[in-house]
């Protein structure tokens, strides 16, 4: 039986969809009992639990032997880092004496220790804690998510314009969250002893530019991509419904993510690659939009 932690997310969902495709045993868990019928039409089986209820997570883990972590995000208008940082401990309790024989973690290019840096922080800390609890691990660090431009759809659609803390022109690593969830369930069936440190990304890597391009062509009206000063992204978050905490987080996080593309520095030179390129999930993203 696999454990699906963070099934109704974008990449949790992509794992369970994937497993379940291969006719696997899936159990996802949920906080949402509204969620549960349509997990269960699909064949699996739903858990309803709290992340914070540590012996009801120990129970659910109890129930299978191969386990998929994404760390829950926190809603933005909490101190995020903090409120994951629970999450994470958790977890790491939950997973003692589980009888889980094997994890694939979801973390993120960049991830390094310190505070107040975001999920930089909070995934390399969950990397560290789950090293230290001997059950073999392997962790993907996933390039930026492409399913973070789906906010972008209706300033592109109503003013021809994509809002980036980002230069425009700076090439990203990008990954579609499918991709993400194919390779963590491919890494979750191999066996017990093959674990390592996966960097996971798109076809090739995208700017900001490429994004706005991409909507142009997908929605036939020119669109471009507009930068916003640094000085004025925390204004920016809060006023979109971040916490001060959590507007600082996503900042800093922001900042770091430049310095290191910039500098080249963390980027792995061979990672592995996805097959959807940014084009063909904007299209898809416009296209759903347009039945709605």
């Amino acid at each position: 039986m696999y454990i699906i932690l963070g099934a109704t997310g974008h990449v949790g969902s992509a794992v369970a969809q994937s497993l379940l495709e291969q006719n696997e045993s899936v159990t996802v868990l949920t906080h949402d009992p509204k969620k549960s019928s349509e997990w269960e039409l699909k064949g699996a089986t739903v858990s309803v639990v709290d992340v914070r209820d540590i012996e009801a997570l120990r129970n659910v883990f109890k129930k299978g032997k191969r386990l998929f972590v994404l760390n829950p995000p926190a809603p933005p208008s909490t101190d995020t880092a903090l409120e994951e940082r629970k999450n994470a401990a958790s977890i790491l309790e939950a997973l003692q004496g589980s009888g889980i024989e094997k994890v694939v973690v979801q973390s993120t290019y960049g991830a390094q220790p310190g505070d107040k840096i975001g999920d930089l922080g909070v995934l390399y800390e969950l990397e560290v804690g789950l090293a230290k609890t001997g059950i073999p691990t392997s962790i993907i660090r996933a390039a930026y998510y492409m399913s973070n431009w789906d906010i972008s759809l209706p300033t592109a659609q109503k003013e021809g314009e994509v809002h980036t803390f980002f230069p425009p022109d700076l090439k990203l690593p990008m990954a579609a969250t499918g991709d993400l969830g194919r390779m963590a369930a491919k890494l979750l069936m191999e066996p017990i002893g093959e674990t390592g440190l996966y960097y996971v990304e798109g076809p090739q890597r995208y700017s900001s530019e490429d994004v706005a391009a991409a909507f142009e062509s997908a929605l036939g009206r020119p669109v471009k991509a507009v930068q916003t000063p640094h000085e004025q992204w925390t204004t920016a978050l809060k006023a979109a419904g971040f916490s001060s905490e959590g507007a600082d987080s996503m900042a800093a996080m922001t900042a770091i993510t430049i310095e290191m593309i910039e500098g080249k520095s963390e980027l792995p030179t061979a990672p592995e690659r996805g097959a959807t390129s940014l084009e063909s999930y904007i299209s898809a993203i416009v296209a759903e939009s347009s039945k709605n």
